[in-house]
Order: C-alpha cells, then structure tokens, then sequence
C-alpha cells in the first residue's frame, strides 16, 4: 500500500517541523576509485585469513580494494515537503530543476533516478527539495550526486519506517546513480553519507568470507582518527576549486577502460598498497607517510589518464613549489582540488598563494555523516 504523507506533511508544516536529513560530502585520497564495481571486482582475492579481530593496522586486509573516506560538513539539506496526494516529486534549488511523477509510474531514465527512490518505498504526496549547504560549489569533486542519492534514500528510508538497512541503502543509492547513467559510481561516498568520520573501508563485494551478510556495498570500516584528532588532520588539508569543471564520468571510464590492458591492470593493482599506506599515515599521525601516498597516488592516476589533471596543473606547481602535495578529487571532474602538507605552516604558505587565484572550499571535519531533523515523524 502507499504511504500517503500530505496531511501529516501538512501538519507538521504548521508546526514548523517538517522532517529533513542533512547529507555531508567527503574528502577522498589514495583508494579513490577501488570502490567502482569492476575495480572491486577485479582487485578483490580471497584473502588468506579473514579476521576482523582486534588489530589495529589491519594488515590481513592490506592486498584488498579499500578507501578512506574524510566527512566534511559542505553537503545537502533534504527536506520533505507536502505535495498533491498521488504524486511525488523532488526539486534542486541548486541546478533549478525539478521532476513529477506519479506513484508507480516512474520510468526508468537519467532524469527520474531521484524520484525513482521515492517510488521505491511506496511515497505519495510528498516533494524533497534539496539545496546545497554552500552554494555554488555544486559537486567539485566532493561526491555531491552521490550524497544528494544517498540523502535522499535516507529521508525517503525514513519516512516509510526504516525497512532497509544502512548497507542496502548504499548498495540501492549506488546502483540507481551507475545504473540510470547518472554517473559511474562505487560506495565511498555513499558510505560516507551513512557513516561518516574519518574512516578507512576495506570493500568487499560479495561480503565477507563465512559471514551471513553479503551485498554490494558491505566493508570492513575503522575508525582512524577520533574527533578529539581531527584539528591535526585539519591544519594539514585543504580544498581549493581550479575553475575548470568537466565529466568526471570521462575520467572513470578511461581508468575503468585501462583494467582491460595489460599495463594499465598492472597499474591498478598498485593503488590497494598506496591506499594501505595512506590509511596507516592517518592512524599513525605519519604525516610524511601521507604526503609520500598522495603523491604516488596521483602520478599512478595522471599516467592512466593525463585528462585527470586537465585544469589543475598550476595549481600542482603553486603546491610543489611549497614542499605540498596536490590531488583533484574525485575523478578531477568537479574542479576541486584537495592540497596537503605534512608542515602546517607551509600548507598556511600555499593557501596566501592559491587564494589570489582560486576559491578556498572552506571546511571542518565531522564526525557523522548525516544529521537527522524532526524525524521520526510523528
């Protein structure tokens, strides 16, 4: 049966209390791209022991496809509203668009892949409006389609009593995003939305060995920095936008390609020990281990596809000549660029440089993912 919100959206309208999820975007690094399917798939071995046991450097999963995933707090607002009884719909204030549809009518394009979750879990009259927290960033390499997807599968999960769990929305928020042409995507921004922090995710993509949960979207996940650590990580980051924003898509496809090659499969199979090691450098506050990483990360990423770097260039020569490291996030595509320093005041040096030029992203590191407001609905 569907389940009708006008009213009680209406009366919760009038009392100022209308239900909303606000979804943070991520910062990602070296292990960027191993959570894409055929990179999971075609890294992922059987490893030779499985033990999630108390070990803090997780060197068992060391050979396996994983991403760290930094939460910061730029991402969307997702507010449900009341609408006409039958139909759902959900407006961008950001993009100024918006899609109706009619419950159960929802076909499956490019265009419906937000309003197709609505139609999934039965939602009548009601419209999510979404609206970036920083405006004019839109994406910038920071996954915000992803989180915009992953957002709204959280309200609409919600609102119709919470029947899937946080891994099945990532796997749904994922496949909807790949699968209607929106975008090539994997589960690291979606993991992100769902759990956020500074947290390493060790992909598997049929489940764990022996464990009765399975599933696109299932991983291995620790905690690398607690809150009380995060201004060390914050004095070392920073993003900045290079103005020259393009289809990531273009990118992933390319490296996505390369896997077929021999040379570039070789390639790839080099990134799961960069991203070990990028993981180990933030656990262990080894800042230079992180520097050394990022730097490794990118050159492998620039040599399977020199687009990745389309835009960016001076930005990279302005951080290199600061002893910093420079890494476009994303697939490059959303224009920002993500600038490290294991010296704090030398990152304090490239910022004065960079902001003559280019737009800071200004952040602060979070400890969640999403925040809930006015929900559960009563």
């Amino acid at each position: 049966m569907p389940i009708e919100l006008r009213e009680v959206l209406e009366r919760a309208s009038r009392q100022s209390a209308l239900p909303a999820v606000i979804a943070y975007n991520r910062i990602d690094g070296p292990g960027s791209s191993l959570d894409l399917r055929e990179f999971q798939q075609a890294l992922w071995s059987l490893p030779d022991r499985v033990s999630p046991a108390n070990d803090p450097g997780m060197e068992w999963t060391r050979g396996l496809p994983r991403t760290v995933g930094i939460t910061i707090d730029t991402g969307t607002r997702i507010q449900a509203m009341p609408f006409q009884a039958g139909l759902i719909g959900v407006r961008s204030i950001e993009y100024g668009t918006e899609v109706v549809a009619r419950l159960g009518e929802v076909v499956p394009v490019k265009e419906n892949w937000l309003v197709k979750v609505l139609d999934i879990f039965r939602l009548s009259g009601v419209i999510f409006v979404l609206q970036n927290l920083h405006a004019g960033i839109q994406s910038s390499g920071l996954g915000g389609s992803a989180t915009a997807t992953t957002g709204v599968c959280i309200l609409a999960n919600e609102l119709a009593g919470r029947p899937l769990s946080g891994v099945q929305l990532i796997s749904l928020a994922s496949r909807l995003e790949q699968d209607f042409g929106v975008s090539i995507t994997g589960t690291q921004e979606q993991s992100n939305v769902i759990f956020g922090g500074v947290v390493d995710y060790v992909w598997f993509p049929w489940g764990i060995p022996g464990s009765p949960e399975s599933g696109y979207g299932y991983s291995v996940r620790s905690e690398l920095l607690a809150p009380s650590e995060y201004v060390e990580l914050e004095t070392r980051l920073a993003v900045f936008h290079s103005g020259h924003p393009r289809p990531s898509t273009d990118v992933n496809a390319v490296w996505r390609n390369a896997l077929e090659t021999p040379k570039g499969y070789q390639l790839h199979a080099r990134k799961p020990e960069l991203a070990y090691r990028f993981r180990e450098g933030l656990r262990l506050r080894n800042w230079r281990q992180v520097f050394d990483s990022i730097e490794a990360y990118r050159q492998i990423r620039a040599e399977l596809c020199p687009a990745y770097m389309d835009g960016c260039h001076e930005i990279l020569g302005r951080a290199e000549a600061h002893g910093c490291a420079a890494f476009p996030l994303g697939a490059g595509g959303g224009g920002g660029v993500l600038v490290f320093s294991p010296d704090p005041p030398a990152l304090l040096s490239l910022k004065e440089d960079l902001r003559v030029v280019y737009r800071e992203i200004p952040f602060r590191i979070r400890g969640k993912g999403h925040d809930l407001v006015n929900l559960p609905l009563v």
